[in-house]
Parts: structure tokens; C-alpha cells; sequence
């Protein structure tokens, strides 16, 4: 049984084009361990030790917190403690990630959720100490979740597809740009309540949602930076493969026929058809595309 779950983890890392399923193991294991350790120091007598510890995962509102504990913009959107709190982030990063790993590629759905999560962090810090409404609120205020990287997600793929429709539970076919819309609009009216801090970080993670798949429809990756600084850190783990050097006679380069049939077999499209397919989405919705177009944007988002 523990060789299957090994293997089944292992082939979640090493599958291409997976990074929604990576993204919620990674939030899984860390709240599932966090539960563990939390029984352990509970019988042990040291709940408050455990709560500090958990606490330098979360992103403090107040700056002087922060400088202290710098890797919380990052971890707070990894940390989830509540069970339906965890539950509902997920689910919504499985239905909506899947439309933008599916047509944009794996790449894509890290870069919004990792630009979501830093969007809401910075938002919830910079409301909380320079908006007078929240002053009081400042020291001592903590948040974790995945909600903003989420959310960044939701309207992301709103933007991309937002005739894309979803089939609701005891309401029917409902395309996501309401579904986005409605959320959205839940998190601004919510933004000066109890969860004041969690809903302004959801409006932040749902501005660069729309910023992030806008400027990609007009040929500009905001997380480039992001999808080659992950290669880099990936790249420092892999073995280097030994280099070996071969010499072919001849210099012949091949005919025009030659490459048009190596392009044709190879099943690739040039950036400018799928730039244009994406506008036709943009413009018009996944719905009008052919269902050549449909194949070439599949076999695009699978490099």
C-alpha cells in the first residue's frame, strides 16, 4: 500500500502539464501535517508552541511582523488550518485551473497563482496599515488561505473563456464569467467585515486575475519571471546529463519540403495562428472555434 501511494505521488511531480494537482498536494501536505503536529505538541503539553510555530507560516498585517518573518508572502498561500476552508479553495482551483492548464499549459496556472497570492498579501498589508478604517485592526492580525492565488485563477479563466459554462447544482448551466462576477462582488462587500483581511486579499488576487490573462492576450507573460525562476531552482536538482560529441559528414541543409513535411509530422503551429485563435476566444468565446483550431490549441497548451 505504501509503494503505491509513493508511486502515485511520484507520478504526480513527474507528469507534464499537472501543476493544478501539484498545487493542491503541496496545500495538502501542509495542512494535513500541521493537524499531525498539532496532536503531538497537544498531548505533549505545548498547544502555544505550536500555535507560535504555525503562526510564522501566516502573513502578519503589521510591516515591522513581516520584515521579521519575510517567507510568509509565499507560505501564507500554501497554509490552510480549517478543513471546509481548505476544501472549498480546492475545489475551486481543480474547476477552475483546469481551463487554464487545459489552453494556456501548466506553466501558466503556477504563474497566476503564485502572482495571486503575492497581489492579495500585498493589498492586505498596504489597506491594512494606510487606511485609517482598519488601524485598530493592524497588530496582531494574521492571514493564510489560498483564496487570492485562487481567485487569481476564477477571473482568470472568466477572462480567458467567459462563455465557458459550468453545470451548478440545483441551478443549471451558469457561464463563469457570473459565477467570477458574483464572487468578486461578495469579497468587496465583504471587505470591511469580520474576514476583512481575507476578502481584501481576494480582490487582489482577483485584479491581477484579469491584469495577467488581459496583457497575455495582448503577447506579454507577467509570469515569465515566476515559470524561470521555478525552472532554475528545478534545474539546480537534476543531474546534469553528460555532454557527447558526435561529427556527421556533410553540410547539406534541408529542402523546403523537407522541413514543411518535419513541421507537419511534428504537429506544430506557429505562435502567430495560436495568438489569433486566442483572440477569436477573447472576442467571441471557446464555442466559436472549429474543431481544428480546438485541436491546435490543445496540442499548443501541451508543450
Amino acid at each position: 500500500m505504501n509503494g503505491g501511494i509513493k508511486q502515485e505521488f511520484s507520478n504526480a511531480w513527474s507528469k507534464p502539464n499537472n501543476a493544478v494537482v501539484q498545487i493542491i498536494l503541496i496545500n495538502l501536505i501542509v495542512f494535513v501535517s500541521a493537524r499531525i503536529f498539532k496532536v503531538f505538541f497537544d498531548l505533549s503539553g505545548a498547544t502555544d508552541t505550536f500555535f507560535w510555530m504555525f503562526r510564522k507560516l501566516q502573513l502578519p498585517a503589521e510591516i515591522g511582523s513581516f520584515l521579521l518573518q519575510p517567507w510568509s508572502i509565499v507560505t501564507y498561500f500554501f497554509t490552510h488550518f480549517d478543513f471546509f476552508h481548505i476544501l472549498f479553495n480546492m475545489l475551486f482551483l481543480f474547476w477552475f485551473g483546469r481551463i487554464i492548464q487545459e489552453f494556456l499549459n501548466s506553466k501558466r496556472v503556477i504563474a497566476l497563482y503564485v502572482l495571486g497570492g503575492l497581489a492579495g498579501g500585498l493589498l492586505y498589508m498596504f489597506m491594512y496599515n494606510f487606511i485609517p478604517f482598519f488601524a485598530d485592526r493592524v497588530a496582531g492580525s494574521m492571514m493564510l488561505g489560498a483564496s487570492a492565488g485562487v481567485f487569481a485563477i476564477v477571473v482568470g479563466a472568466a477572462v480567458f473563456m467567459p462563455n465557458y459554462t459550468f453545470f451548478l447544482l440545483f441551478i443549471g448551466p451558469v457561464k463563469i464569467k457570473y459565477i467570477a462576477i458574483f464572487y468578486v462582488f461578495m469579497s468587496f462587500i465583504g471587505s470591511t467585515g469580520a474576514n476583512a483581511g481575507g476578502e481584501i486579499a481576494h480582490l487582489g488576487g482577483a485584479l491581477i486575475g484579469w491584469i495577467y490573462i488581459s496583457q497575455l492576450n495582448k503577447g506579454t507573460d507577467l509570469g515569465g519571471w515566476i515559470i524561470s525562476f521555478i525552472s532554475f531552482v528545478k534545474s539546480m536538482f537534476k543531474p546534469q546529463p553528460k555532454i557527447k560529441v558526435t561529427h556527421r559528414s556533410g553540410n547539406r541543409r534541408p529542402s523546403k519540403k523537407e522541413s514543411k513535411a518535419k513541421t507537419s509530422e511534428s504537429g506544430n503551429t506557429p505562435q502567430a495562428e495560436i495568438d489569433a485563435i486566442l483572440d477569436k476566444i477573447s472576442e467571441k468565446g471557446y464555442e466559436s472555434l472549429s474543431k481544428d483550431e480546438k485541436q491546435k490549441l490543445f496540442n499548443a497548451s501541451k508543450k
